[in-house]
């Protein structure tokens, strides 16, 4: 019976590698099943060191096979023990070469699907990095016309970016895909989009940031029209007017209770900030200049 033991398998597998005077081209079909059945064994140990490795060559071999599908799936398996093994670049960068392996293969939501893994897999540990992989599966989805297939990773940047306390990417992400789902005539979608921007701006008691966002996103007809528009509307009325009151009042609305539950979460501390000072810009701005001339 042939030995089981994976070290003796990716030794075999790396002899079938190598020429020899015998043996003039390497035999990778022979050696691609070997490592695949070594990198098994070391996983059943818990070697994931060693299965990491085995697994990453039996991906090599699959390339040298012309079988990108099954090279993609190998480096994924790779990923995953680096995952175990708490090798967070490494995480990253094996999901990364197994994206472009699935989009060799023309599948576009494989590859997106990998970069989203390896995204779940560094959001405690290297959020920034996990962000980044979320726009990166978002792109490759819009590169092949497949926007819709994006909405919830955009869901989890924004998530990620809020949790970072990082709101000005998080509304960037929140207009993007407003962008994204206008594009797929998703209409409530955009909505939501926009008002769940304009909130991140007010969380962070940025007034002139929420109306400029409010003000560009009115020019879009569906907004416009919309109950995300009439609740964004009411949310600057009540901060010029200085009514906190209302300010929470709204937040406990149902338009925004159908928002993300991050978003949600923000909304609901609004105010976050003195709203009285609003008010009296507001008034003051209102005010008519005096006119020196005018005796009456």
């Amino acid at each position: 019976m042939a030995s089981r033991d994976p070290e003796k398998l990716i030794a075999k597998a790396d002899k079938l590698t190598r020429l020899t005077l015998t043996r003039w081209t390497p035999n990778w079909a022979d050696a691609t099943r070997l490592y695949e059945d070594a990198a098994n064994g070391f996983w059943k140990d818990k070697n994931y060191e060693q299965a990491k490795a085995a697994f990453e060559k039996a991906s090599e071999g699959e390339e040298k096979l012309s079988s990108p599908w099954d090279a993609a799936k190998h480096m994924q398996s790779a990923a995953s023990m680096a995952k175990e093994l708490r090798a967070w670049r490494e995480v990253a960068d094996l999901y990364r070469r197994a994206s472009v392996l699935y989009i060799e293969c023309g599948r576009a939501q494989p590859a997106s699907d990998a970069l989203a893994a390896g995204a779940r897999a560094l959001e405690e540990e290297v959020p920034d990095e996990a962000v980044q992989l979320y726009t990166e599966a978002c792109a490759v989805l819009e590169e092949d016309e497949k926007e819709r297939m994006a909405f919830d990773l955009y869901r989890c940047a924004a998530m990620v970016y809020i949790n970072l306390e990082k709101y000005a990417d998080a509304a960037a992400i929140y207009l993007r895909w407003a962008l994204v789902a206008n594009k797929c005539s998703m209409t409530h979608s955009q909505c939501k989009a926009y008002l769940s921007a304009i909130i991140v701006h007010l969380y962070v008691h940025d007034f002139k940031e929420a109306e400029k966002c409010y003000n560009d996103c009115r020019q879009v007809q569906s907004f416009l029209n919309s109950d995300q528009q009439c609740c964004a509307s009411k949310f600057l009325s009540a901060y010029m007017e200085g009514d906190e009151e209302e300010i929470k009042r709204i937040g406990q609305s149902s338009i925004v209770s159908n928002l993300d539950n991050a978003i949600v979460k923000l909304a609901r501390k609004l105010p976050t900030g003195d709203v009285s000072s609003f008010k009296h810009e507001t008034t003051k701005g209102n005010e008519e200049p005096l006119d020196e001339d005018d005796l009456t």
